[in-house]
Order: structure tokens, then C-alpha cells, then sequence
């Protein structure tokens, strides 16, 4: 189908007016129509500035997502539930004619990338550019057509919140290429895993699909990685507006940045308690056999190593149970599989706080308070990988409030995001 673009202008005036209403009351709640009015104009301003007032030119975005259950999964073949938000990433796009992509993105220098270079090179390893060079590099690697654009974008899927804005940035360029060159023929599963393989081997991070997955393909989606090169994806049809229920990130602090060892450890401890039994990884394996096992796990790999292996088991199975009791409606044994998961993590996974510093507790916090004001009412867990950063909570709408208050007073003022499940992943906006 091909797509529908705008002068820039066309596109000023409909913004201005009520055409854009209702894609933003489905994206970001119709509390939010204003404010992300607001929020476009200043993007289109900024593309104006960079570019001037293009002859045909769209919106598009891509959200972030959360980690609904399946803690450390992914890595290990499972099964993960996730989710996409109304925190996303938008950006203003239109060709240019050339063989360069121009994108600028607000509060960062601007990323150039020329379309004959699509190889990875050393010095943009981590950096955005890379990113954008390796999401052009895979559509022309999968033969999908692919041209210069300039584009100007801004996200508020903050960094540190445990929401995946880089996947989120990846999956916003990926939507504009196929929708800019390729009349939205690209699925968003294949979007997906051309910006894992963005990060991958550009970026230079070796991230499983999950992120990229759920940001992409948006609302509640069940992603199975037994065959990580074609995952099952199922996307959940449950209307979460309508549940009486918030969203709530808590970002309790603490830096990821010394914490590579935890979560390598995580996944080393996992695949040696599957190579015990001749397997690379635990989804390889039968858990009857492990439990028989046991004792020579034991001795091979640690006592954590088996607790890790009981958690990786239970979760994998329970993304099942969630994923159902979402599709018959059970919001209320969705909370209690939430809960379980969590305890999962706290008590067998061990991701909750780090043992190189047992005195900084966090997430530990702020699990004990969601506890306190939430028991019998709605749901909390680690979110992430866990040992410091964030938490996840299902909070009643009665309750919100006091949530928020609480959350704010212990962790600081702009510690709480208070979201949605946005149903709908990466998308031009119209």
C-alpha cells in the first residue's frame, strides 16, 4: 500500500487542527492529545530549521516497551511477555534525493551516514550513528529499497528507564526507510530483527530480540526465541485502557554501568547448568532430567547456578499462563502470575540487588513499598535485567496517587513514569 505523505505545510495546518485527534487519543491517551500536539510542532520547527519545508514529508514513531514476564529468558531460547508504551520516539522524515541519511535528533549532534558505506566502522561503535548506518546497511543487505532522507526526531523514552530507547530509536529509522521506500511492505517482525542486528553489529551490543520485538510490533506480545532466527510471535488481544489499571515504571537509581559481571553471570550460570545435562542452553533441556541432576549441578556449578535454572523453568512456562489469562480477560490472575514472577526473580534468579554491594539496595526498597501499598490490589516485579534501575507495577487507579506520592518522596520527583500499553508499535502517524 503505498503511503500517503504531506507537504509540510498540509502537515503544519492538520497538526494544528483536530486531524491528528484521534491517532494521538489511541497512542497516547486522550489526556495527552495537547501536549503532544506541542511536542510535534516543536519537531516539525526543528525539521524546518534543518531542512526547510519539505514537498512531501510524514510523521512516525515507535514506542518503548516493557518487560511484562520472562526475566532472563530470552537469552536462554525461552519465552518473554512484553509490552509497548506511549513513551516513544517521533520523528519528521521526508526523501532527499541523495545517497545520504540525515538525522537529527533533539538534544544530540546530528548523525550523517553516506549509503555507500553500509559496513560497520570502528570508531562509531556505541555511538546513535552506528545504529543508523547498521539499520540502512540490513534493508539493503535483505535487498529492500533504501534512499537518502533527512529527518529530525525527539524521544521521550528516557535513557535509564528500563524502557529500551534504543531499540525504540532503531525501530523509528527502520519504519521510515520501509515507509519512505518501501510502501510499508516490511513486516514488523522483520523490522525488528533488522535492528538487533543494528545493535548487534554495528552498535556493538549483543542484545537478544525482545526489545526491538515488542517496540516494533507494539500492545501485549508473547515472543517465543526457541528459534531465535524465526521467533513465534503472538500479539495479545486485551483492551488495557479499559482494565482500571496504570502502568507504573519506578526508576529507584543506581548505575548499570558496573554491573556487566551480574548479568553476564546470569547467563554463564545458566548455560553451565544446561551443559551438565549436553546442552548450550537451559531451553534445550528437560526439567525433570535437571531435578534428577541436581546434585551433580551442585557440585559442577554452584548452588546459585541451580536456583537460576529453577527460575528460567518456572518463568518460561509462566509467560504462558500470563499470556492466557490476558487473552480470557483474568486481569486478576495476571496480577498474581505477575507477583509470582517477581518472587522468582527476587528469591531464585537473584537479579534484585548486586552481592559486590550488598549495602545498596534500591530496587529492594521499592519492591518492599510496592508491597505495602499494593498487596491484594495490584501487582510489582523487577523490571529488566535487574540489580539496580527499575521496577514494574500494576496500580489500581483508586490507588495511583498514593503510589506516585510514595515512589516520589523515597526515590525523587521524576522517579515514577506513569504509562499505558500502547496498542500499536512502530507506525506512521496519521
Amino acid at each position: 500500500m503505498a503511503v500517503t505523505l504531506r507537504n509540510y505545510e498540509k502537515l503544519l495546518e492538520d497538526l494544528r487542527g483536530s486531524e491528528f485527534d484521534g491517532t494521538f487519543a489511541m497512542l497516547y491517551g486522550s489526556e495527552n492529545i495537547g501536549l503532544q500536539k506541542s511536542r510535534y510542532e516543536r519537531i516539525a520547527r526543528s525539521f524546518e530549521e534543518l531542512y526547510g519545508a519539505a514537498e512531501e514529508c510524514g510523521f512516525f514513531s515507535a514506542p518503548g516497551r516493557t518487560e511484562v514476564c520472562g526475566n532472563h529468558t530470552d537469552h536462554q531460547k525461552g519465552r518473554v511477555l512484553a509490552a509497548g508504551v506511549n513513551l516513544d520516539a517521533v520523528g519528521l522524515a521526508a526523501g532527499n534525493g541523495e545517497n545520504i541519511v540525515r538525522i537529527k535528533s533533539e538534544g544530540y549532534r546530528m548523525d550523517v551516514v553516506d549509503l555507500s558505506e553500509p559496513y560497520p566502522k570502528q570508531e562509531e561503535t556505541g555511538k546513535s550513528v552506528s545504529l543508523v548506518r547498521g539499520v540502512c546497511a540490513e534493508f539493503i543487505r535483505r535487498g529492500y529499497k533504501i534512499g537518502g532522507f533527512n529527518a529530525a526526531t525527539a524521544s521521550d523514552v528516557l535513557s535509564g528507564s528500563g524502557v529500551s530507547s534504543s531499540a525504540a530509536f532503531e525501530v523509528l529509522v527502520g519504519t521510515i526507510i520501509n515507509n519512505l521506500f518501501n510502501d510499508g511492505v516490511v513486516s514488523a517482525v522483520e523490522i525488528a530483527q533488522i535492528a538487533q542486528k543494528a545493535e548487534n553489529e554495528f552498535f556493538g551490543k549483543p542484545c537478544g530480540l525482545m526489545d526491538q520485538t515488542a517496540c516494533s510490533v507494539g500492545g501485549f506480545v508473547e515472543i517465543d526465541f526457541k528459534n531465535p532466527e524465526k521467533p513465534v510471535i503472538d500479539k495479545i488481544d486485551f483492551d488495557f485502557a479499559a482494565c482500571g489499571h496504570r502502568l507504573c515504571i519506578v526508576n529507584t537509581g543506581g548505575s548499570h554501568s558496573d554491573l556487566t559481571d551480574d548479568y553476564a553471570a546470569v547467563r554463564s550460570e545458566m548455560e553451565a547448568a544446561a551443559q551438565c545435562l549436553g546442552a548450550s542452553v537451559l531451553r534445550e533441556t528437560d526439567k525433570a532430567s535437571f531435578v534428577e541432576n541436581i546434585p551433580l549441578i551442585r557440585e559442577k556449578c554452584g548452588d546459585r547456578a541451580v536456583l537460576r535454572a529453577l527460575h528460567f523453568y518456572a518463568d518460561n512456562d509462566r509467560v504462558l499462563d500470563e499470556s492466557q489469562a490476558l487473552a480470557q480477560g483474568d486481569f486478576e490472575k495476571f496480577k498474581a502470575l505477575v507477583i509470582e514472577s517477581g518472587r522468582s526473580s527476587y528469591m531464585y534468579n537473584q537479579n534484585v540487588f548486586t552481592c559486590a554491594d550488598p549495602q545498596s539496595q534500591p530496587v529492594s526498597i521499592g519492591l518492599a513499598l510496592c508491597e505495602k501499598i499494593l498487596k491484594g490490589k495490584g501487582a510489582w516485579r523487577v523490571h529488566g535485567g535487574g540489580f539496580a534501575g527499575t521496577i514494574q507495577a500494576f496500580v489500581p487507579d483508586e490507588l495511583l496517587g498514593e503510589f506516585k506520592a510514595v515512589m516520589t518522596g523515597v526515590f525523587g520527583e521524576k522517579s515514577c513514569y506513569v504509562l499505558s500499553i500502547r496498542p500499536v508499535g512502530g507506525v506512521k502517524v496519521i
